[in-house]
């Protein structure tokens, strides 16, 4: 490693109207008043010691994450925007990102959000289908993620992602695709198309629902790769589809082992640090409960500290960078060149052996790139396993 990664900012807002049943996210529900300006004060102190430790790294992406964003003001999206600014500066063409769920969608919210900075929004769909949206929780209708779309476009963001789910409850194939026919209706320059899964400490894992078969859900993913190309969304990630040039470069930038901080209640960073000679890559992550962040910060006090909001931290060994990196870059459908191992971790491709090269044997990994195959990509964790450390 010669030179630092480019640097993303996350800020997570952890409060939702309700939580949904399949979500292991960090969020919670919200009462009947935010406490969002003692919430804007405390991430700008927590940006406030982040920034001493990283020094002068401007942003290439902001991504506002939850929980659900779009729960607070434009004025406070705008204050926590003009933070970072003042804090990191920005590269000139960065890209931010705020999350918005479709029930909490108003017209006068996106256009301040618009007039604050945000350039791109990501709408949490998940389906048009009220039967669906009923099983996942959800607090919108097909109607208001119809209506969410044009508000966006007429508060002139035209960059918009929406999320979709598939594999739901009892669906069918057909029910799959009408719902992506829909979203492509729409024409957005991206889409992220991932199948539910049930994590553990979710209402979804105590009481699961009847999901599709396994050939049901092949059937899904073949029938819908091919909606997805017809409508000029190339794949570039497991679940993330683009039109030329607009990918995610927030995510990107995670995928290819840059760095980001992380701000806010349960916000998790990996920012690599030089000291000397050597370098190493740090991962830190942010008290999780909202209450007990807000309470790092006491009212009228201005923090000056170290990672006072800081849960944990912890220095990557280099056993574990081969597999830190390989988890991210196996995600990408093209994969990283080689080179790019040396320059995010310090470490030569030697490190990868000799998994590395057992896997092109089996041809399960490219010759001269790390990236998969399109038969590695149906065994990723197959693939990862092998990069664990002994």
């Amino acid at each position: 490693m010669t030179t630092l990664p480019p640097l993303s900012l996350y800020i997570h807002i952890p409060w939702c109207v309700r939580k949904c049943p399949y979500c292991d996210f960090n969020s919670h529900k919200a009462g009947h008043s935010l406490p969002e300006q003692d919430y804007v004060r405390a991430v700008l102190a927590d940006m406030d010691d982040e920034r001493a430790a990283i020094g002068n790294r401007p942003l290439v992406s902001i991504f506002f994450g939850g929980g659900t964003p779009s729960l607070f003001s434009a004025d406070a999206i705008g204050a926590l925007i003009e933070g970072a600014e003042r804090r990191f500066g920005f590269a000139e063409d960065i890209e931010i990102t705020l999350e918005a769920n479709p029930g909490t969608a108003e017209q006068q919210h996106f256009k301040g959000y618009r007039a604050a900075g945000v350039n791109r929004l990501s709408l949490g769909v998940q389906s048009f289908n009220a039967k669906q949206l009923h099983h996942l929780g959800r607090i919108h209708s097909g109607q208001e993620a119809l209506n969410a779309v044009d508000m966006a476009r007429r508060a002139g963001i035209d960059n918009f992602n929406l999320d979709l789910m598939h594999g739901l409850p009892d669906q069918r194939p057909e029910d799959a695709c009408a719902d992506l026919e829909q979203a492509l209706a729409l024409a957005p320059n991206h889409l992220s198309w991932y199948q539910l899964t049930i994590e553990p400490n979710t209402e979804f894992f105590r009481r699961p629902p009847t999901l599709p078969v396994e050939d049901a859900l092949a059937d899904i993913q073949d029938q819908g790769a091919a909606l997805l190309a017809a409508a000029g969304l190339q794949q570039y990630e497991i679940s993330a589809y683009a039109k030329p040039g607009k990918a995610a470069r927030h995510n990107l930038n995670y995928w290819q082992f840059g760095d980001y901080v992380g701000v806010g209640a349960g916000a998790h960073g990996k920012i690599s640090r030089r000291e000397g000679d050597d370098w190493h890559i740090e991962r830190r992550s942010k008290t999780r409960l909202p209450e007990h962040y807000l309470n790092r910060l006491a009212p009228g006090e201005r923090i000056t500290g170290h990672f006072r909001f800081a849960a944990h931290s912890d220095r990557l060994a280099p056993a574990e960078l081969p597999l830190e990196f390989m988890m991210n870059a196996l995600r990408l459908t093209d994969g990283v060149p080689e080179s790019l191992l040396a320059a995010r971790t310090g470490l030569s491709l030697s490190a990868l052996e000799p998994a590395l090269g057992r896997l092109r044997e089996q041809g399960l990994v490219e010759a001269h790139r790390l990236q998969a195959t399109a038969l590695g990509s149906r065994f990723l964790n197959r693939l990862l396993l092998a990069f664990e450390a002994d």
